[in-house]
């Protein structure tokens, strides 16, 4: 017995793994990831930016630095997520089972 692939089975075969990996690029689009820590790091500098003590804010020149930073990297976490949600990946290309069948 023989491991011998037709054409078409290769064909085939590259048809699914590059749909495969076009389906992996987008579920792990950087942006999704960047915006999504940003989003997370950002309320969690936030709760630390409420929860300031005097003397912590006193420390930063008067500033309470942690609600201003938390605040940035959720606006910059949630532009990201917009981007991704404004400017999909595009799907990768429908092959029709017309072509498949047609190829010698």
């Amino acid at each position: 017995m023989s491991d011998h692939y037709s054409e078409d089975d290769l064909q085939k075969e590259i048809t699914e793994l590059e749909t495969k990996s076009a389906t992996a690029a987008r579920l792990f689009d950087i942006r999704r990831i960047i915006g999504g820590l940003f989003v997370v790091y950002g309320v969690i500098v936030m709760i630390a930016g409420f929860t300031a003590s005097d003397a912590d804010i006193e420390k930063a020149a008067g500033v309470n630095i942690n609600l201003w930073t938390g605040l940035g990297m959720l606006i910059l976490g949630l532009l990201f997520l917009l981007w991704l949600w404004l400017r999909p990946t595009p799907p990768p290309p429908a092959v029709p089972e017309d072509e498949d069948a047609s190829t010698p």
